[in-house]
């Protein structure tokens, strides 16, 4: 994931404009960096990468699927035709008898 830029220098400097006294502003300035640093952020690049990672992993199950089915149906016509042809044998069989 994509880090976050904190500029902590200009964080304190806007406290300390505000009212905050120094050691408080840098105090407040590293309590936030630490809760940064602790914090995994997904930015919009990150779930770019995602989007185009799922539809690639969509895109081959589709081509997998398809091709499962079309194994599926010649099987179904292979067992269809042995036993279309297994019957007509024994109906001979039996005309015979």
């Amino acid at each position: 994931m994509a880090a976050i830029m904190f500029d902590t220098l200009q964080f304190v400097q806007t406290l300390t404009e505000s009212g905050f006294e120094q050691k408080q502003a840098e105090g407040m300035a590293k309590a936030f960096r630490n809760v940064q640093d602790e914090t995994e952020t997904v930015t919009k690049g990150d779930l770019k990468e995602l989007e185009l990672t799922l539809k690639a992993e969509m895109q081959s199950i589709r081509a997998e699927m398809q091709a499962t089915e079309y194994r599926m149906t010649i099987k179904l016509g292979a067992m269809l035709g042995a036993s279309i042809a297994l019957m007509a044998g024994i109906m001979k069989v039996m005309e015979h008898v």
